[in-house]
């Protein structure tokens, strides 16, 4: 496996906003679960010809569609409704250091995805410490452990497409982008 390390924890100050207007999070929640799903499934169609991107990202796909529907569930249950889609300062700043020629992309993208997941993982996880309601808690345990796997499966891809040296070149590069952006985001009740 191809582990390695965020660059910067989220600061502690995120948990405690996000606990302050938890349906805001849950909303933000939800719009990033069905953007997940519509991403992998644009790896399928601008990959056909690499059959482990069109087999994984069709999997994770229906993940994300699955956590979606239980987020939706959590919401219905509150009261909230979806609102149309906003900017993400977050996305879109690491969006901008992504590489668009046909050599770097799969790769820039692969990463971008893997270090998303794994700060995915990493709030997830402090969310999940930070409910108290049984069945949500859970919820967003298991989905720590499943952004967690998302993170490794990205980073995977990236090696059996690229060799080594270049994907952790790129990767540290990568990793200190995410970390400044991570520190210049205000801190607000969304997953990123």
């Amino acid at each position: 496996m191809y582990a390695y390390e965020l660059k910067c924890k989220t600061d502690p100050q995120w948990i405690k906003t996000v606990m302050a207007d938890f349906d805001a999070f849950l909303i933000d929640h939800a719009a990033n679960e069905r953007k997940a799903s519509t991403l992998a499934m644009s790896m399928v169609v601008h990959y056909p010809d690499k059959d482990d991107i069109v087999r994984e990202m069709i999997d994770l796909a229906m993940e994300e569609m699955a956590h979606f529907r239980e987020v939706i569930k959590i919401m219905l249950k509150r009261g909230l409704q979806q609102i149309p889609d906003k900017t993400n300062k977050y996305i879109g700043s690491f969006m901008k250091h992504m590489r668009k020629d046909p050599k770097h992309y799969l790769l820039d993208r692969l990463l971008m995805f893997s270090i998303v997941e794994k700060r995915g993982a990493e709030r997830f996880g402090l969310v999940g410490e930070a409910l108290t309601e049984a069945k949500i808690k859970d919820f967003y345990q298991r989905l720590a452990a499943a952004e967690y796997r998302h993170y490794e499966l990205f980073i995977s891809l990236a090696h059996k497409y690229y060799p080594h040296d270049e994907v952790m070149d790129r990767l540290n590069e990568l990793l200190q982008v995410e970390a400044d952006i991570v520190k210049s985001c205000p801190f607000k009740a969304a997953v990123h």
